[in-house]
């Protein structure tokens, strides 16, 4: 058979069943054993970064999957680096195949030939021209291998039109996938880690993406609950315990954090980090951070202990490896009465949850983004998977919604990049077709890759998409307060179009019905949850990405910190009352 078909062989032996991309022609060969092959259903794209983000949306949505991402030579490859980069940032397995000049003129400046894996290397954990077709075999199985063993991460092959189309030997009926390696931790290491946890008064542990990674939730929530000991996950760790449960004791950090998070995490002495990697917008400033405490990090990455600061011990393990063995000394220490009374502490932490709230229940038109995000609470319930990226959305977002499940908050964490929200979420539904997905985005990041939407009325993937629209880009127009200018970031303009919106400038109503999708506008506080009620049913009965448009006031400040998690800029008042926040976990009494 060809390369190529012995290519598209080993996806589906590896369990790819899904692709998106865009072909191209020197891509095509691969297109054309994709189709003669069957069993990979393929999702045209409209641009190939946004392929990239759909293939990160599906991984991100079950253990296991692995998102395939396919594009032609030269620009398509360059236009996957921000998806690449994307999900090397999050650890997140994606698989980048990209079509390539014939190798007898790769380094002849062709049409459309660049060296894509040399540009790649950095933002993957390999990149690879295949120059030999006998070679393709290996170098996918190495893939796979690779993205699954140790710290996930994505893999790019690069496959020249030639290779593609030479005829080898190739079985795929005795084809095996390669081992996975994880470092896993020792009895002797995590006795010690328990060891330490038992000898602190107030205890937490910091929960990070590793854990849902490695589907080690379960085991986490089980350690937290012998032990007694709350639970602090990271923005990339939300969901890995519900936001209900009586050891959640919220997040931390600079803006993605909740009061009561960082007042919690300022009163402990001890920390227990798995699968997290310290990241700035969680620790602020480390001597804040790191005052008073002692930390023992578990990562699966060795040289991510001590990246950021030396902790007092550090084990290199797969989260869930060592969560196993964490719920078994647990467990046996119980058992002989050797484990701290840790009530008190969690008490503290839950009357800390029942009161330190910020203010949601706000009636001003236009409408303030609290309100927005009190009334998503009420219309979309504990199984709805969320999708977002960055900006001032996002971090209001994590601050105010509740998330119950891992996978449930599928978030661009390290890269950030304006656009992924809408080709991701269309990964995240094609992966789940019948969950609730709900996408959450400011208008810039929404106007970044919106020919996507066209993506979901084609192929029919229904998802619901909250746009909170103040004209601006807001992050950036509140970080420009420290440098006393509001200067390029306001988007405001008069539509000759359509009048009716003001100075809010884009039509996005318009413009989500020409992409072949269904668009509402909210202008009116009581006019919210009415509509996300109407948008989940018209996602139901259309099948496409459904538009809910919130027109906000054009200034809000959300609350965050410019150095550390101690000083916190609240900016809007605080809940006093019980029904300034109505819809907290624990509401105010």
């Amino acid at each position: 058979m060809t390369a190529a078909r012995a290519a598209v062989e080993i996806l589906k032996r590896e369990g790819v069943s899904n692709a998106f991309g865009v072909p191209g022609a020197a891509i095509n060969p691969f297109y054309a054993a994709l189709k003669a092959a069957g069993g990979v259903h393929h999702t045209l794209a409209r641009h190939v970064e946004g392929a990239s983000h759909m293939a990160e949306g599906y991984t991100r949505t079950h253990p296991g999957n692995i998102g395939v991402c396919v594009g032609t030579s030269g620009p398509a490859g360059t236009d996957m680096i921000t998806g690449l980069y994307s999900a090397i940032g999050d650890s997140i397995p994606i698989l980048c195949i990209t079509g390539q000049a014939p190798t007898a003129v790769i380094h002849k400046e062709d049409f459309q030939a660049v060296d894509i894996a040399s540009i790649a290397r950095p933002v993957t954990k390999a990149a690879t021209t295949v120059l030999e077709a006998a070679q393709v075999p290996g170098v996918f199985q190495q893939a796979f291998h690779l993205m699954r063993s140790g710290r996930p991460g994505p893999v790019l092959i690069d496959l020249p039109i030639d290779v593609q189309l030479t005829e080898i030997e190739f079985d795929p009926e005795t084809y095996e996938p390669l081992p996975v390696f994880r470092p896993a931790a020792t009895r002797a290491q995590v006795e010690k880690a328990v060891r330490m946890l038992n000898a602190s008064e107030r205890p937490l542990i910091v929960a990070g993406g590793g854990v849902i990674n490695a589907d080690a939730s379960g085991l986490l929530v089980e350690f937290a609950e012998l032990t007694g000991t709350p639970v602090v996950p990271t923005l990339m760790g939300w969901g890995a315990i519900a936001d209900d449960h009586e050891l959640n004791a919220g997040m931390v950090g600079l803006q993605t954090s909740h009061r009561y998070g960082n007042a919690t995490f300022l009163e402990s002495d001890f920390v227990l980090g798995i699968g997290n990697r310290w990241a700035n917008r969680h620790t602020g400033k480390l001597d804040v951070y790191t005052r008073g405490r002692t930390f023992v990090h578990v990562d699966i990455e060795p040289t991510q202990i001590g990246k950021i600061f030396a902790p007092d011990y550090g084990i290199a393990s797969d989260a869930g490896a060592a969560l196993t063995l964490f719920v078994e000394v647990a467990k046996e220490l119980k058992a002989a009465g050797e484990l701290p009374d840790r009530t008190a502490w969690a008490a503290s932490a839950r009357e800390r949850k029942a009161t330190l709230h910020r203010r949601t229940h706000f009636d001003n038109v236009p409408l303030k983004p609290q309100r927005v995000y009190e009334e998503m609470n009420r219309a979309f319930g504990p199984e709805t998977r969320y999708v977002t990226t960055i900006g001032l959305s996002q971090i209001a977002g994590a601050q105010m919604l509740h998330v119950y499940k891992p996978r449930h908050w599928i978030n661009c964490g390290q890269a950030g990049p304006l656009g992924w929200t809408i080709p991701a979420a269309l990964g995240v539904a094609t992966a789940d077709p019948e969950a609730t997905v709900v996408a959450l985005s400011g208008d810039y990041d929404f106007q970044f890759m919106l020919e996507e939407l066209a993506v979901g009325a084609q192929h029919r993937i229904p998802y619901v998409h909250v746009l909170v629209n103040n004209s601006y880009l807001g992050l950036i127009r509140q970080a420009q307060r420290n440098f006393d200018i509001d200067f390029q970031v306001n988007l405001e303009f008069e539509n000759l179009n359509s009048p009716e919106l003001g100075v809010y400038g884009v039509d996005h109503v318009k413009v989500a019905e020409g992409l072949g999708c269904k668009a509402i506008r909210v202008t009116e506080p009581d006019q919210l949850l009415p509509a996300f009620e109407q948008a989940k049913k018209l996602a139901a009965e259309f099948r496409v990405p459904v538009i809910v448009e919130a027109i906000l006031e054009r200034v809000t400040n959300i609350a965050m910190s410019g150095s550390d998690i101690a000083s916190v800029n609240e900016f809007e008042g605080l809940a006093t009352e019980p029904w300034h926040a109505p819809t907290e976990i624990l509401p105010l009494t």
